[in-house]
């Protein structure tokens, strides 16, 4: 076993790799760019060393010559690259070993195989695994690429040959659709992976999005049974599980073999995925299952496996990694239980789940589950990386146990400082169809908006936080009364605010506990507030718990409600958003400009093209009107709100 390896990540993933490392009795190295210098799995390894120039992954955790120099200096005998950046680059894989020291991973040869969509598939095909129809060619000419998609059939996927998570990726119904959809999809893979080129492939109409974990030592393989990954949004995964609903042994064993013979038919060494894409219209059948593509990696949804099959798969990575045999044989495994894993984000959900950024000034996780997570309360979610806050992950006997913690667990996750996808996350958890196991890889966009929808804010929430803004949840919040000789019409107001919604609460002290909320404009509405074994109570349910960072105040119930204290000589709030100016949603680099000076636009037209968070975003005019003035140019780097387009009335200019 190594004595020490470098960590060649940030966030959860290397974090949980270093759990296991300390486990193990192996110490770690961490590396860090400008905007992590404070961050968890900075404090977390036993040695730190910055890298790079600044905090965008280009000048820091993509510099592998200096990753691998800081290794070699610090005593590093390995290096594992968790998932991203460069743990599926074949150059890194080779310049490690040419340093002297082990890639915790598979080898470069494999990786180059699986790299290239189009070439995996090929390869596959000769493994004897099935694979999607599709075109897989080198022609690229859009002409011959429109014509497979018609011999092909649509609808029809246009999938990036490199990389994944749904970049490059477009979904085309008609061939009116194509070229400005494979435009769109090269233009994008080639900002995220620096490769125009892309394949075609038949786009099935119920699908499932099944993967199968492997593990080889370099000759063979085990698999660890299945995840079902089917709930998406834009390609990207929510909620996994393991084992897959529905799923049976002779489709399990189908499933397996094909994966054991992709890992081998590469020389597989390491923990890999290996994706298939399943027809769910008639059940889980062995005839309808095709190879998506590889994984040469570990998976963020790692852990629901590990949570069925008792594995500790980073574990696993390090001992075989280290030159010792597979820790166990097929016949060995088995899975147990049922497991779940959703993924927090902070991300703006009712605005189309744009990445958000912001200081997390609290975070908690309930005992009942295992949270994997990167920040710490009073972090701060970068622009520069992906949004995730935590994955949440819960185990039970059976899936409908799982399930029922899964939903508890979301229900009692508090976080305050920015807005996330957790009430998404919870409405997903408990919706029907889910919960029966009727899962495609299409749910979440037939029912956005049952999922999405605007939290329920009840007067007792509205009670909860003028308790907070005023002190009276302090044991001993009568102490600012002292001025008073008694309880009688004691009264004092406090104005807040909801979602931009300026409202009155007014508290009536009938003792040290006992409070009576009231609402101007609302008469027919009286909540009680008393103080029970200690506790107190709002109508009949316990006060929720609180957080406050300067006027903010979180109300953790129904996934969190923020409210804002109002100061009473600053009443007077802007009116709502100026639809005349096209603002940057978020930091980002402008990527493009589509309008000029002068030109006639109508509501809905795509004016800029704002990329952030590894994604592209379009940026709509809210209304018709003629483009006044263009207030920035592609490759300017922006922050939040800052003015893109104005636009003015036909009439003004």
């Amino acid at each position: 076993m190594f004595d020490k390896i470098l960590i060649a990540n940030r966030g959860e993933i290397a974090c949980r790799v270093m759990e296991t490392a300390r486990a193990l009795g192996v110490k770690t190295v961490a590396v860090y760019s400008d905007a992590d210098r404070e961050a968890k799995h900075v404090a977390m390894a036993d040695e730190a060393s910055h890298i790079g120039y600044g905090p965008a992954p280009a000048d820091s955790y993509l510099l592998g010559d200096e990753i691998i120099a800081t290794a070699v200096s610090d005593g590093a005998q390995a290096i594992h690259p968790g998932y991203g950046f460069l743990s599926e680059n074949p150059d890194f894989v080779d310049a490690v070993e040419a340093a002297g020291l082990v890639f915790i991973g598979p080898s470069a040869d494999a990786i180059r195989k699986m790299g290239l969509k189009d070439a995996a598939k090929a390869l596959m095909e000769e493994a004897g695994v099935p694979v999607v129809p599709g075109y897989h060619g080198k022609n690229q000419d859009p002409e011959h690429l429109a014509g497979a998609a018609e011999t092909i059939g649509y609808p029809v996927l246009i999938k990036a040959v490199a990389g994944g998570g749904g970049k490059g990726m477009r979904l085309v119904e008609t061939p009116a659709d194509f070229a400005e959809a494979l435009k769109s999809a090269q233009s994008e893979a080639t900002t995220a992976f620096g490769n125009p080129d892309v394949l075609i492939e038949k786009y099935i109409q119920q699908p499932r999005h099944i993967e199968v974990q492997v593990f080889g030592d370099g000759t063979k393989a085990v698999h660890l049974f299945e995840r079902d990954c089917s709930l998406q949004r834009r390609h990207q995964k929510v909620i996994e599980e393991a084992p897959a609903p529905g799923m049976t042994e002779e489709m399990r064993e189908a499933m397996g073999q094909a994966a054991v013979r992709a890992a081998e038919a590469i020389g597989y060494k390491g923990a890999g995925t290996v994706e298939f894409i399943v027809d769910g219209l008639d059940g889980l059948r062995t005839d309808r299952f095709w190879f998506m593509e590889m994984n040469t990696r570990l998976q963020v949804e790692h852990p629901v496996t590990e949570a069925v099959t008792g594995v500790d798969l980073v574990e696993w990575q390090l001992r075989v990694a280290a030159g010792e045999a597979l820790p166990k044989q097929q016949h060995e495994l088995s899975i147990t239980g049922h497991a779940f894993e959703a993924r927090l984000y902070a991300e703006d959900v009712p605005k189309g789940f744009l990445p958000a950024t912001g200081a997390l000034t609290h975070l908690t996780f309930p005992d009942n589950c295992r949270a994997d997570s990167g920040v710490r309360a009073g972090d701060t979610i970068s622009p520069w990386y992906d949004p995730m806050i935590a994955k949440v992950i819960v185990y039970g006997s059976t899936r409908a146990v799982a399930l029922s913690r899964l939903s508890q667990a979301l229900e009692q996750t508090q976080v305050a400082g920015t807005v996330t996808n957790l009430a998404f996350l919870g409405a997903l958890a408990a919706h029907e169809g889910f919960a029966a196991g009727e899962v495609d890889t299409g749910l979440i966009a037939r029912d956005l908006d049952q999922l999405v929808r605007t939290p329920e804010v009840k007067f007792e929430h509205k009670a909860a936080a003028g308790m907070q803004a005023l002190g009276l949840t302090d044991p001993n919040w009568d102490a600012g009364f002292a001025l008073w000789y008694d309880y009688s019409d004691l009264r004092r107001s406090v104005s807040l605010s909801y979602q931009g919604e300026v409202f009155e609460a007014l508290v009536i002290v009938d003792g040290p506990d006992d409070q009576i909320w009231e609402f101007p404009g609302h008469p027919e509405v009286q909540i009680c507030a008393c103080k029970i074994a200690g506790h107190w109570v709002l109508s009949s349910d316990r006060l929720p718990s609180m957080a406050q960072s300067g006027n903010t105040i979180t109300v953790f119930d129904g996934y969190g409600h923020q409210f804002e204290v109002i100061d009473p000589l600053d009443r007077a709030s802007a009116a709502g958003g100026d639809m005349n100016v096209i603002e940057a949603p978020m930091p980002g680099l402008v990527k493009a400009v589509l309008v000029e000076t002068g030109q006639t636009v109508s509501e809905g037209d795509r004016l800029a093209v704002l990329e952030a968070m590894k994604m592209e975003h379009s940026l709509l005019a809210a209304r018709d009107g003629i483009v006044a003035e263009v207030l920035a140019k592609s490759g300017d780097q922006v922050e939040a709100g800052a003015a893109l387009v104005r636009l003015e009335e036909a009439d003004e200019a």
